[in-house]
């Protein structure tokens, strides 16, 4: 029970920049892939708090969703946002999966990195400025419970290759547990959003096989980096569904 509580500790320390010492490897962590939905709860919970604090204050919506966007990032590591560059470098290469996967490794920054990476954080930030207030802590919390959740869905799918992180996390994945994410995920969404967040949670899924998709037609395989690139897409897939069925 105690190397359990250890090893869930590790997962949410190598998910974001929290100084937690765990002594725990990356395949250990592993073996707790279907919890991502409640660490992006987690780190939603603390961007939300985030944004209340910022509301308090008195600060202007406009702010307050750039400030909160910035944390969310950071407090991840940014380490998802740097599979997006490199993802999107990779699907603007001409050449073979192999060559591909070789220019996502680069450490270089191409425009097609640049491009997916504008693209994706000015809608992420609009739709967070675009939310009401009053719903902004829940939206955000959704937002990275979307995210975690798209992310496990392209692992559903995902063929691993043999290098890399990442393939310790798809290898994790099975049809049982992905079930089982999709059960919190669900939970979490309907306690804080009712159907409107389950739809967005539904969405966020449906993201995740698109990116998975992505990753077999242009590389075969699935690395990091594209599960990086998954978080950040679907948070934004999220928080889209979210904002236009406050609207509605």
């Amino acid at each position: 029970m105690i190397n359990m509580l250890r090893e869930i500790i590790g997962l949410l320390s190598f998910l974001t920049i929290l100084p937690v010492k765990t002594h725990t490897s990356i395949p250990q962590i592993a073996k707790y892939t279907w919890l991502f939905p409640v660490m992006g709860a987690i780190i939603g919970l603390t961007g939300g708090a985030l944004a209340a604090l910022l509301q308090l204050i008195g600060l202007p919506p406009i702010i307050i969703a750039s400030l909160a966007y910035g944390f969310l990032i950071w407090f991840n590591g940014f380490h998802h946002l740097d599979g997006l560059i490199d993802m999107g470098d990779a699907l603007m290469a001409h050449g073979s999966p192999e060559d591909k996967i070789r220019i996502m490794k680069d450490e270089r920054i191409g425009t097609g990195g640049l491009g997916l990476f504008f693209i994706v954080a000015i809608t992420t930030f609009t739709c967070l400025y675009s939310t009401p207030q009053n719903q902004l802590p829940h939206i955000i919390i959704l937002g990275e419970v979307g995210a975690k959740m798209g992310l496990i869905s392209s692992c559903i799918i995902s063929k691993p290759l043999d290098e890399g992180i990442g393939r310790h996390f798809i290898m994790e994945m099975d049809k049982k547990r992905f079930i089982l994410s999709s059960i919190l995920s669900f939970i979490i969404s309907f306690l804080l959003l009712k159907h409107q967040g389950m739809i967005g949670i539904l969405a966020s899924i449906i993201g995740g096989l698109f990116i998975g998709a992505i990753a077999r037609k242009n590389f075969k395989y699935t690395t990091g980096d594209v599960l990086g690139a998954s978080n950040e897409f679907n948070r934004m897939l999220t928080l889209i569904i979210l904002v236009i069925l406050g609207g509605v």
